[in-house]
């Protein structure tokens, strides 16, 4: 079959010819018609990632046939016992187990979940990972409810878009930001209320002053800008960060967090119970993930640096024939 694999540290992946994985006790073998690129892909070739295991072929999110179903794979593994914080064994799958990007795929039956019959191979498998960290942080970590204003940073994003399309499902009144003026305005037209972009001085007033202030904030970003996300917050709100990727949170008045009463959650995926209800949300609501572009395994080093460019709005997939 062929698959990319990981090298090393600071080595691109390779595409390889391999032999077909045999099932393993409690596994089916699955084949997989697309699978979806994550920051943690890219973050592994630059040596980011932490357990990092050559040989491995990478690869979290996927969707394709087992046993004559279509199926999308639950990333997760081993998460654990307790729902609210996966344990010490948790790992996600394409690192240090082998992943999506390859022609099949050995995997453990309950991790596979019916695919939404309304989606396609390429648009189920943009769905697992960004999907799951979307629906906890958005639902089970904030509780976002219906009327209420909810503010998601980095639109264009897998996670952020996702939970810009869950928040307008339910009708919430979304506002987004980004660093590029067309992403919010494809925002928009998605349905978002308004936006703001981040690289203004003063962007968190014109977004307070079109909104009135936000009973829930999503945040990838943290770093000096998150302090300016606290200001935006009206009493009682909820903050789920999800990322930190402008850095260690600095310039924090601890008034504006007891003052307030604000609540904030860290998040990242999401236990098993959580998967299937995400699914089942995106059954119910006919959500099409938004997909930026579609390579093949071939060209998997152009996914891989439009990945790493963070040009790109919505999932880059890999479809696999």
């Amino acid at each position: 079959m062929k698959a990319l694999v990981f090298k090393a540290p600071h080595q691109p992946i390779e595409l390889e010819e391999l032999p077909a994985p045999q099932e393993g006790e409690n596994e089916v073998l699955v084949r997989i018609h697309a699978a979806a690129l994550n920051h943690r892909d890219v973050w592994m070739t630059k040596g980011l990632y932490p357990g990092l295991k050559e040989g491995v072929i990478p690869g979290s999110d996927g969707a394709g046939i087992s046993e004559g179903k279509a199926v999308i794979l639950n990333p997760n593994v081993n998460w654990g016992t307790d729902p609210g914080y996966f344990g010490r064994n948790y790992t996600i799958l394409g690192m240090p187990t082998n992943g999506t990007f390859a022609e099949y795929l050995s995997i453990q039956r309950d991790r596979l979940v019916e695919k939404p019959a309304h989606l396609s191979y390429e648009a189920a498998a943009a769905l697992p990972l960004a999907g799951l960290t979307a629906y906890r942080v958005l639902f089970s970590k904030c509780r976002l409810r219906a009327g209420e204003k909810v503010l998601i940073s980095g639109v264009g994003g897998g996670v952020a878009l996702f939970a810009c399309q869950f928040a307008l499902a339910i009708g919430a009144e979304v506002y987004v930001t980004s660093g590029a003026d067309w992403k919010i305005e494809k925002a928009i037209e998605m349905g978002a209320k308004g936006g703001a972009n981040y690289r203004h001085d003063d962007w968190h007033k014109i977004l307070h002053k079109a909104s009135g202030g936000f009973q829930v904030i999503i945040d990838s970003a943290a770093g000096d800008g998150f302090g300016q996300l606290l200001s935006m917050c009206q009493p009682g709100a909820r903050i789920g960060l999800y990322g930190g990727t402008r850095g260690n949170i600095n310039k924090v008045s601890p008034h504006l967090i007891f003052w307030r009463q604000l609540e904030i959650y860290g998040s990242t995926m999401g236990n098993d119970q959580e998967f299937q209800e995400m699914v089942h949300f995106v059954s119910e609501h006919k959500i099409e993930p938004v997909i930026d572009s579609v390579f093949s395994l071939e060209e998997a080093a152009l996914a891989y640096e439009k990945m790493n460019s963070g040009a790109q709005f919505g999932k880059i997939i890999l479809k696999i024939d």
